[in-house]
């Protein structure tokens, strides 16, 4: 058997150590791994007929390949943002597949986000084999409740806000720290709650300025050290303030983001001084922490593992608790955000908890 595996979308902690079950499992059954790289982009720059391009998009995958690469963030098979059914000169499926005939691939391992994995189902819709592999530090991809990259970024985030904190105090201001989450609050909501800051806005809730900057007023002067920390979505809206294309990657917005928006509201509206900062990248660099690794390495198990049955055209998942699998295709039938009315106070822009028993680990 002759498998292959590519990583797209935006990098996390954690995909290295996938990359590395699903090659270690792999070749426990005796068969062939070659990773390609840069993602779906790197299937399209592929010509089956120069030796040339398929070294350059290509990587043979064994033992030494692999060894230390789960201490490692990112992903050794770097990445791309790409569709091969929306690029300029139309749907390129049919070359993808032919470079898969082509080299003898016979199912592959995909490790992607929302964008990845749709064209995974695709994919499989026609005709072949493939196992996704769920990941996003937004934890956002509908079908389970896990996904590579978000423990990671939960607890670098919990570490820079407190470490912001120092800062924020010293000067008597109030902090507005804004993460990653376009369409999802969930990493803001669970890191806003674990280092207890004192409001946080989340995708899925537009900000009632008339409300919120009140709290924050208040929130200040409650404190004998005279600060106050809100965190903030990357894709929450504020009433009143120019909006942001959202629609746009991250590196090709350039307009101020919300976190500075609501900054310049707060020392206009309130007269307070600001402490401004984006997280953004910080929250996927580095190693994985313990988490991601974990689930990492039990993801790429359990895709060879599916293989190897001739199970293929499934999404591996974690679901209450437990590791599984569904329909590739189950993430195009939802969109995947924070329960609102179970763990968010809109009012108070506060998660809560309304209940614990039952709920699993993290929560959501």
């Amino acid at each position: 058997m002759h498998i292959g595996i590519l990583t797209g979308g935006g990098d996390v902690p954690g995909l290295n150590p996938c990359i590395r079950s699903v090659t270690l499992s792999a070749i426990a059954l005796g068969w062939r791994v070659t990773g390609f790289r840069r993602g779906w982009e790197g299937l399209l720059k592929i010509d089956p007929d120069d030796p040339a391009s398929i070294a350059a998009y290509t990587r043979p995958l064994d033992r030494e390949a692999v060894r230390g690469i789960d201490r490692m963030g990112g992903t050794i098979l770097h990445t791309s943002r790409l569709d091969p059914r929306t690029v300029t000169d139309g749907d390129r499926s049919d070359h993808v597949l032919r470079v898969l005939d082509a080299l003898g691939v016979e199912a592959i391992v995909t490790l992607g986000g929302d964008g990845t994995l749709r064209f995974s189902a695709h994919l499989a819709a026609l005709g072949f084999p493939v196992i996704s592999v769920p990941k996003t530090m937004d934890n956002d991809v509908f079908g389970t409740d896990y996904c590579i990259g978000f423990s990671t970024a939960v607890s670098r985030s919990v570490e820079a806000i407190n470490a912001l904190r120092t800062t924020i105090e010293s000067h008597e201001r109030i902090g507005v720290i804004e993460l990653f989450g376009r369409r999802s609050g969930e990493t803001a909501l669970l890191a806003g709650f674990l280092a207890q800051v004192d409001r946080t806005v989340i995708a899925e809730v537009p900000a009632d300025l008339d409300r919120l900057l009140p709290l924050l007023g208040r929130d200040k002067k409650s404190r004998p050290a005279n600060y106050a920390v809100c965190v903030i979505s990357e894709g929450a809206t504020i009433g009143g303030t120019e909006g942001n294309d959202m629609t746009k990657p991250a590196s090709q917005r350039f307009e101020a983001g919300v976190g500075q928006r609501l900054a310049r509201e707060i020392e206009a509206r309130l007269k307070q001084g600001t402490v401004v900062q984006s997280l953004a990248y910080l929250m996927r660099a580095g190693e994985p922490d313990a988490m991601d690794r974990m689930v990492g390495f039990a993801f790429g198990g359990l895709a060879v593992q599916l293989i190897q049955s001739k199970r293929t055209g499934r999404m591996v998942t974690l679901s209450d608790g437990k590791y599984s699998h569904v329909p590739i295709d189950t993430l195009l039938g939802g969109t995947k955000t924070v329960d609102v009315g179970g763990l968010y106070d809109a009012d108070a822009y506060r998660a809560k908890l309304m209940r614990i028993e039952g709920m699993p680990m993290f929560l959501y």
